[in-house]
């Protein structure tokens, strides 16, 4: 999202300036569900309304938007640019043998996260034994400091979990993050090896989350097992907990180090 103060007063022009703004405008479509109108996608870009328009325009030409009257929303271009990611990524590749392998051994539903700026994106699900009672879809944006997205946010620093919190009030959709308690879990994480969380994003949902690193270390994604929390108290999530810690370090070693 633009880092603006009022709608209407844009940061000052750069070279890279347009490419952003247009890429302020695609993730604020991708955030929401429904189309939005004009002056709403202008108020969460931080954008004014006729740069918000002759935006839309553009994308809209190129496939990534359709708008329908006085509603706009992401147009099949982005269908297609993700279809390029699923079949190119060595991650996703890597993972998806792992991933079916500890949805069966679990019954859980098990998910691959990969870190974007301050949230996360569902890259890949197997559905386990036991039905959730919602279907998240692949290519959903999560928080970073809720649930799995604290297996990607092991590593961070006081400056970027600061950061972290700024973008979570910037985008006004969740309470505001209580920096000193996520510090504090994520440096139990740090110790445990894992996270196990109880309807910390979803009620009713717990999960065990784990991060996934290459061969340097260097966090590159989580793995997560959910279930019913009715089904699954939080001491079985613990004992599961080593069956996922086992399957990120798999699919870490698996990766080829060029990567």
């Amino acid at each position: 999202m633009a880092a603006t103060t009022e709608v209407g007063q844009e940061r000052p022009a750069t070279p890279m300036r347009s490419l952003e703004r247009a890429l302020d405008v695609l993730e604020v479509l991708q955030r929401h569900t429904e189309p939005m109108r004009l002056s709403e996608v202008a108020r969460a870009a931080g954008l004014n309304p006729a740069t918000t328009l002759r935006i839309l325009a553009v994308l809209a030409a190129r496939g990534y938007v359709v708008s329908e009257g006085k509603a706009h929303r992401l147009g099949p271009a982005v269908l297609s640019a993700a279809h390029g990611f699923l079949v190119s990524d060595v991650l996703t590749r890597t993972a998806s043998p792992v991933l079916r392998e500890l949805a069966a051994s679990t019954s859980l539903t098990v998910s691959l996260y990969e870190r974007v700026g301050f949230e996360r994106v569902l890259v890949a699900r197997v559905d386990g034994a036991e039905p959730m009672r919602y279907q998240l879809p692949v290519g959903r944006r999560l928080p970073l400091h809720l649930g799995a997205g604290k297996a990607l946010a092991v590593d961070m620093d006081d400056v970027e979990l600061a950061a972290l919190a700024e973008h979570v009030r910037q985008l006004g959709e969740d309470a505001p993050v209580d920096v000193a308690a996520l510090r504090g879990d994520l440096d139990a994480l740090s110790e445990r090896g894992f996270h196990v969380s109880v309807s910390e994003r979803e009620t009713g949902i717990v999960a065990a989350s784990v991060p996934v690193r290459d061969a340097s270390g260097r966090v590159i994604a989580a793995v997560s097992a959910a279930g019913p929390a009715e089904k699954h108290p939080r001491e079985q999530m613990v004992e599961h907990a080593e069956e996922v810690r086992r399957a990120a370090s798999a699919i870490g070693r698996s990766l080829p180090r060029a990567r």
